[in-house]
C-alpha cells in the first residue's frame, strides 16, 4: 500500500533499486492524502496560499490543458504539491485575476515540473513566473534514460505507476469528474521525489551543472515568436504543388483559424487538415462537389460549404503577384537530402560532424540532440565560421544558443568536422 514513508525523497531515492527488483510497480489510483476539493474561490485560495507559504522545499506544479479541444492553449486545473502543505488543485478560470496570493506563497522556491516548456506559458499567463526550475523530463534524457515520460521515470526509478488516460481529456469541462482529479493529483504526487532521484544520478554520473545550465535555459528562454506563415504547417500540404494550391490552402487554413479563434475550438475541430488538402486537391465549384468529399458531408460542414467555396473562389481570383512562393525551408539551410546536389563539401561537414556527435553522445549516455541542437548543427555545417578553430566554433555555437557545457563537450570534435571536404 502506497504511504507517506514512500513519498518522502530520503525513502525514493534509497528504495527505487530494491523495489525494482523486488517486486512488480505499485499502481497508484489515488493521492496519499486523498484528493483535494478543487479551489475555486479567492477565500479559499488564501488560506491553501498560506498552507503553500509554511510548507518547506521544492514545489511540485503540473496543469492540464485542453488543446485538443479549445483554440487558447491556457490552463484549466493547476495543480501544486509541497511537503508540509499537501497538494492544491486549482480552478484558474474563475481566479484568473485573483491569483496574487499564489505567487507569493509560490516565493523564491524551486519548482520541480515534468517537460516544463510545456506547461510554463500557460503559467506565465497566470502571472506565475518560477525563480528556479527542475525538470524532471530533461533531468532523465540527461541522466541516460531511453523512456522519459512521467509515467515510465516513475515506474522504473520509483517503484510505483501511475494510472493512465486522461493526458488529452478536454479539461475544460465542468464539473471536473473524480477520477481525472485523482490523476491530476497523483501527477505531482511524486515529482519531488523523482527530482530527488534523478538529481543523485546525475551528480553520480558528473551531469548535474549540465543540467542546471539546461533547467536555467528552459526557464529564461522567451517564447518563439510566431511563425510568419503558419499555414504552410498543414498537414499534407506537401501534396499541393502549385502557388495556386498554396493559395486555396492558405485562404482555407485563416479562414478555419478565424472561426476557431471566435469559438475558440481546436482548429482540427472546425475542419481537419486532411479536408482542407482534400478540397484543394479536388478545387469544388459547387456544394454538390464539396459535400461529396469526405468531412464536408457531414450535416456541420453542410451548414458552411457557402463558406469553404468562398475561399477557394477567393484563391482562384488572386493576382499572380499576391499567390504564396512554392519555396519551403525559411532563412535556414535546404533539406538535408539535397546538401549533396546544392553543396557537397558542407554535405561532408554535416556528415563528419554527425559521426562525431554520435561518439560524444554514446560515450556520455546521452541522446544525440541534448548533445546539440539539431538546428544549430545544421547551420554551422551549411555556412561555417571563417574562424574554424575550437575558439571559432564555440563562439558561433554560443551565439547559436548552445549552453556552455554543450560547447565544451562539443567545439573541438565540430573543429575538425567542419574541415571535411567532399
Amino acid at each position: 500500500m502506497y504511504n507517506a514513508e514512500h513519498a518522502s525523497p530520503a525513502a525514493a531515492a534509497t528504495d527505487a533499486p530494491d523495489r525494482q527488483e523486488a517486486a512488480a510497480p505499485e499502481l497508484l489510483t489515488e493521492p496519499v492524502d486523498g484528493t483535494p476539493p478543487v479551489i475555486e474561490d479567492a477565500e479559499t485560495l488564501r488560506l491553501a496560499c498560506d498552507r503553500l507559504a509554511a510548507g518547506s522545499g521544492p514545489i511540485a506544479i503540473d496543469t492540464e490543458r485542453a488543446s485538443g479541444y479549445r483554440y487558447w492553449p491556457k490552463a484549466y486545473l493547476v495543480q501544486i504539491r509541497r511537503a508540509g502543505a499537501g497538494t492544491l488543485l486549482i480552478d484558474p478560470i474563475p481566479l484568473a485575476d485573483e491569483l496574487a496570493p499564489l505567487a507569493a506563497a509560490l516565493g523564491d522556491a524551486e519548482w520541480v515540473l515534468h517537460a516544463a516548456s510545456q506547461d510554463l506559458p500557460c503559467l506565465a499567463e497566470l502571472g506565475l513566473h518560477p525563480p528556479a526550475l527542475f525538470d524532471t523530463e530533461l533531468a532523465g534524457r540527461l541522466a541516460g534514460h531511453e523512456r522519459v515520460a512521467l509515467g515510465t521515470l516513475v515506474e522504473k526509478l520509483l517503484g510505483y505507476a501511475l494510472e493512465k488516460g486522461h493526458s488529452a481529456a478536454d479539461w475544460s469541462r465542468r464539473p471536473l469528474p473524480q477520477d481525472w482529479l485523482n490523476y491530476a493529483a497523483l501527477d505531482v504526487e511524486l515529482l519531488v521525489p523523482l527530482r530527488d532521484t534523478l538529481e543523485a544520478e546525475l551528480t553520480a554520473q558528473g551531469k548535474l551543472d549540465w543540467a542546471r545550465q539546461e533547467f536555467e535555459s528552459v526557464r529564461t528562454t522567451p517564447a518563439a515568436p510566431p511563425r510568419a506563415e503558419p499555414w504552410r504547417r498543414t498537414s499534407g500540404v506537401h501534396k499541393v504543388r502549385t502557388p495556386r494550391g498554396l493559395a486555396a490552402v492558405r485562404a482555407l487554413w485563416e479562414a478555419r483559424d478565424e472561426m476557431a479563434r471566435k469559438r475558440d475550438r481546436a482548429p482540427s475541430r472546425v475542419l481537419p487538415d486532411s479536408a482542407i488538402v482534400n478540397a484543394v486537391l479536388a478545387d469544388p465549384t459547387t456544394p454538390q462537389q464539396l459535400q461529396a468529399l469526405p468531412v464536408f458531408g457531414g450535416r456541420v460542414q453542410r451548414r458552411y460549404s457557402a463558406h469553404w467555396l468562398r475561399q477557394l473562389e477567393a484563391a482562384r481570383e488572386l493576382p499572380a503577384d499576391e499567390l504564396p512562393s512554392t519555396a519551403t525551408g525559411g532563412d535556414g539551410p535546404p533539406p538535408v537530402n539535397r546538401w549533396a546536389d546544392k553543396d557537397p563539401d558542407a554535405a561532408a561537414r554535416l556528415a563528419a560532424a554527425r559521426t562525431a556527435l554520435t561518439k560524444i553522445a554514446e560515450a556520455q549516455t546521452l541522446p544525440v540532440e541534448n548533445v546539440l541542437l539539431p538546428d544549430l548543427l545544421r547551420r554551422t555545417c551549411w555556412i561555417p565560421p571563417e574562424d574554424r578553430s575550437p575558439d571559432g566554433v564555440a563562439a558561433v555555437l554560443a551565439d547559436g544558443g548552445a549552453r556552455p557545457w554543450q560547447i565544451e563537450l562539443t567545439s573541438d570534435a565540430l573543429s575538425t568536422a567542419l574541415h571535411a571536404t567532399a
